[in-house]
């Protein structure tokens, strides 16, 4: 692999023709150093040959790649350029000077890079990395929704389609959900809102607000499958540890939990707080990078694998970068649409941490909407 010339998409090698040779070796070990803890010896040498043809390619291509927090960690520490939440990614992306984007994560995220990156070109290592969440709905379920709300405003995860987004009156992430319900609210001068497509996320910030809120019946199915029970062992066998849980948990598992909030908010946590022992209740490979952010930090696992983000894989970013495959497109007009709500909700205040939710809250009922 010495030498070689990436130019040309023809002559770049299969991926299992990569070898760890000298070369190799000495371009990208150091980078192993950053992730001894997490990623093993024998993992090592069959990851190393992939990493160094990507950082290679995506020089000779001009890409940049997003990697979410719930990449593997060689994705996430070895390979990728800009990392955090999906909203994030999109929009620092916007702002690079590269002219190809790579998302690895899911096809969602990648329609919002292309959403805010209108003229770059979006890549995605695997056009079938969906989400449980973002497949709950519909646009043409949001029109429904409309017509039968017409005068209620419709709040909007991100983790949604951007046919989703382009029917939506505005976004919201789930560190600013609360502010962006409670002012969205004055703005149409209602005390109700409906917030899709999460039904957790929607019934945690009810918890949060005086503003009564509608939702609809869709979820991750990563975090819905902690229980209230996997918290109470986890604290009965390790009491020192601090738990800290996402808001789209379930609320009884939220309620058990030390600290509430976004990825960024929880790896946010850890980095100043620094607890001696820690527990994320989320995706698991968010433990491991935010691990080789705070090695003096003892992480629990309790391991909730996304299968959809698992379909990005170091091979798959190489070949996608290798034949410029799996382009991302959405519709010029149904992009504009989209663009509309996710600017209403950035037009807002930002906050300068981001926000965390209160835990111990009793649940609140919030009821589906009737469509």
């Amino acid at each position: 692999m010495d030498g070689m010339n990436f130019s040309d998409k023809n002559q770049c090698p299969e991926a299992d023709a990569l070898v760890y040779d000298d070369g190799v070796k000495a371009r990208v070990d150091h980078l192993y150093e950053r992730v001894k803890d997490v990623v093993t010896p024998m993992e090592w040498p069959k990851f190393a040959p992939l990493v160094d043809a990507i950082l290679r390619l995506k020089q000779e291509r001009g890409a940049t790649i997003l990697a979410h927090n719930y990449m593997t960690p060689e994705i996430f520490n070895c390979v990728g350029d800009i990392t955090g939440d999906s909203l994030k990614l999109a929009q620092v992306a916007a702002e690079a000077d590269e002219d190809i984007i790579l998302q690895a994560g899911v096809h969602f995220m990648a329609e919002t890079a292309k959403i805010l990156s209108p003229n770059k070109t979006v890549l995605i290592p695997d056009m079938d990395a969906g989400c449980s969440l973002a497949s709950s709905i519909t646009g043409e379920d949001v029109q429904r929704i409309k017509a039968a709300y017409p005068d209620l405003p419709i709040v909007t995860y991100v983790n949604t389609s951007a046919d989703v987004k382009a029917w939506s009156d505005i976004c919201c992430t789930s560190s600013n959900a609360v502010q962006v319900v409670e002012s969205v609210a004055r703005q149409w001068g209602v005390d109700t809102v409906i917030m899709i497509p999460d039904e957790y996320l929607a019934k945690n910030v009810a918890a949060q607000t005086d503003i009564k809120i509608l939702t609809w019946k869709g979820s991750c199915e990563v975090h819905e499958m902690f229980t209230p029970q996997d918290i109470d062992d986890l604290r009965a066998a390790h009491p020192d540890a601090v738990i800290l849980t996402h808001p789209e948990c379930p609320p009884e598992v939220m309620a058990r939990a030390d600290f509430a909030g976004s990825t960024g908010a929880m790896a946010g946590y850890v980095k100043d707080k620094s607890p001696a022992k820690a527990i994320l209740i989320t995706e698991c490979s968010m433990s491991d990078n935010v691990a080789v952010e705070n090695p003096d930090v003892d992480f629990v696992k309790p391991c909730n694998l996304c299968p959809h983000m698992k379909r990005i894989t170091l091979t798959g970013i190489y070949e996608a970068l290798r034949d410029l495959k799996h382009e991302v497109e959405v519709d010029p007009v149904i992009a504009q649409k989209a663009r509309a709500s996710l600017q209403a909700m950035l037009d807002l205040p930002k906050a300068t941490t981001p926000p965390s939710f209160e835990t111990g809250k009793d649940a609140v009922a919030v009821p589906y909407v009737a469509v």
